[in-house]
């Protein structure tokens, strides 16, 4: 056990399946272990190198390998499948991520605190929250659309609608139908009660983290953004460029390039499509309110009249990944130029 320098760990529910190697590569243990005697096997190695999927659990299991004086690298596990030499089983999956652990070329995930993560799922919670109250805003004006009654589109017309024109179409609508509505009301009012409690946690913790208020003074992150992106990715400094942050977003061109000759298409969309949603946004929102001041208001005239709106959008998006990005990891504060 002395001799073990390299673990591969494949993570699970019950049996986490180990894979170890001394410094010249030569296999020393396979097994499998029961997820409560995990880190007891761990207390009892000397200090080695860890590596494990970014999946689920991985984080915590960083946190508390790493308060055991293990060195823990985090990978993504499409970046692991090419080392997997045959079938797919915990065993090989375990073979692979020890191998790729060790590639110098390798890509590593941060491992995220306990802090982030809780941001983290703050934020997947809105998401979620705001995608079901769409759904029962479209069900509700589907159910009305049936029986003649149009609704306009929105949340806020919605509300508006139901405190002024609601009342005035009950006489036509069945009985079991004004009860369902109701209902769905209701359902509706809880989402939005839920979407403004997390609106206001997230504030508050915008407000007491210091790089959250630096990104928030770039025209186009709001507080939904730079949170986010603090939560995801900490101090940036895993990205060794703001290209290379943007590649993970999917906000740079795709290649299909061979033989000397340089293809490339759309957006990649490879990496967090959270993130990736709320950067375009805040572009669309600079895009939609152009100061002539700003010197970023020339480029986007120039790039306007060679490229459609849309495009210009994520270029500006790309944009402010990258400021983003030079904010974080080299600690600098946003200028603007004007």
């Amino acid at each position: 056990m002395e001799s073990i320098s390299v673990v591969g760990v494949d993570l699970a529910k019950n049996m986490i399946q180990l894979h170890a190697v001394d410094a010249v590569g030569k296999v020393i243990l396979k097994k499998a272990v029961r997820r409560s005697g995990f880190l007891a096997f761990f207390a009892n190695l000397p200090c080695c190198l860890i590596g494990m999927e970014a999946c689920s659990s991985s984080h915590y299991w960083a946190r508390e390998l790493t308060k055991l004086g293990h060195q823990v690298k985090l990978m993504a596990p499409q970046f692991v499948k090419p080392y997997v030499k045959s079938n797919k089983n915990d065993a090989n999956d375990a073979e692979a991520i020890c191998e790729a652990v060790t590639r110098p070329s390798m890509r590593f995930v941060a491992q995220k605190s306990q802090e982030q993560q809780a941001l983290l799922l703050i934020h997947r919670e809105r998401d979620g929250a705001v995608r079901d109250r769409t759904a029962l805003i479209n069900r509700i004006r589907a159910t009305l659309a049936e029986f003649g009654v149009a609704v306009p589109v929105g949340p806020w017309r919605l509300n508006k609608w139901f405190a002024q024109e609601f009342s005035a179409h009950c006489a036509h609508l069945p009985e079991t139908l004004q009860r369902h509505i109701l209902r769905m009301k209701a359902r509706l009012t809880l989402l939005e009660s839920e979407i403004t409690a997390y609106d206001q946690e997230i504030d508050s913790l915008s407000k007491i983290n210091p790089l959250c208020q630096k990104l928030e003074r770039v025209p186009g992150i709001g507080r939904l953004t730079a949170s986010a992106l603090v939560a995801s990715i900490g101090s940036g400094k895993e990205f060794d460029s703001g290209r290379q942050l943007s590649a993970w977003l999917g906000l740079v061109p795709k290649q299909h390039s061979s033989g000397g000759k340089s293809k490339l298409l759309g957006i990649s969309k490879r990496g967090d499509s959270y993130l990736r949603r709320l950067f375009i946004h805040g572009a669309r929102a600079v895009y939609r309110h152009l100061n002539p001041k700003r010197k970023l208001t020339t480029w986007l005239n120039e790039l306007s009249c060679r490229a459609h709106k849309n495009v210009v959008i994520v270029a500006l998006a790309n944009k402010l990944a990258r400021i983003a990005w030079s904010l974080l990891a080299k600690d600098q504060e946003y200028v603007e130029t004007i």
